[in-house]
């Protein structure tokens, strides 16, 4: 049996190969657990081949971290059409699918693995942040938020990061509720801002007057609404 030539790689082509190659070994260990050995075997390359296209390991782990940012940063877009709540929980569906397909290579993304300390990986995860950032603001329509609003937007990132990443420690909280818990956790952090700051009302006023009467923010009042009343002793 005779079988064909293996097809020789462009450069590009080679590392985007192995970009592509490490992300999926990331998905499934910490990066500091991969060597540059189980690499090369997933590529069908050798050793010296792999050091070829990329000086070292870090070289490695920061391009297929600039990937991750670049596809993490592509699932917060979202069209401009309907209730923000509605929009907000399909970010956070393709926010979770990424999170679960990815796993150790969130943590490390987000946390900064072995490239700990570098000023190009922190640039990778401000700038993760910053887009997320942007994007909520547009579709609120406000390029240029006051004070209030910005750090409401802020904390909500960081509340979802933080909570992708612990529920990956043991997933205890069904990924169904968590991504609408998150939804409400944005006017729930609205609201309590707006009780501050007549501006924060006003965005609030105009989110709540675009929802539906069966819209995520609704489901939060009728949950809170619905809330047990407490035992009295006698």
């Amino acid at each position: 049996m005779t079988t064909g030539a293996r097809r020789r790689m462009g450069v590009e082509e080679r590392r985007e190969q192995l970009i592509a190659v490490a992300l999926d070994l990331f998905s499934h260990r910490s990066p500091e657990d991969v060597s540059i050995d189980e690499v090369a075997e997933a590529a069908g390359i050798s050793r010296p081949l792999v050091y070829h296209y990329f000086p070292g390991k870090q070289q490695l782990y920061e391009a297929a971290l600039r990937r991750a940012a670049e596809e993490l940063t592509a699932r917060f877009v979202e069209p401009h059409e309907g209730p923000l709540g509605a929009r907000l929980l399909r970010v956070m569906e393709r926010f979770f699918d990424f999170v679960e397909e990815h796993g150790p290579g969130f943590s490390a993304l987000m946390r900064g693995g072995p490239a700990i300390g570098s000023t190009r990986t922190s640039a990778m995860i401000d700038g993760v942040r910053q887009a997320a950032y942007v994007q909520i603001l547009a579709h609120l329509g406000i390029p240029d938020p006051a004070p209030r609003l910005e750090l409401v937007v802020r904390s909500w990132i960081s509340l979802a990061e933080t909570t992708a990443l612990l529920w990956l420690e043991g997933r205890p909280i069904p990924r169904t509720e968590l991504q609408r818990q998150l939804v409400h956790d944005f006017a729930a952090l609205a609201a309590v801002s707006a009780a501050y700051d007549e501006r924060m009302a006003r965005v609030v006023r105009q989110i709540l007057a675009d929802e539906p009467a069966d819209g995520m923010f609704a489901d939060l009042v009728g949950r809170l609404v619905a809330l047990p009343e407490p035992v009295r002793c006698a």
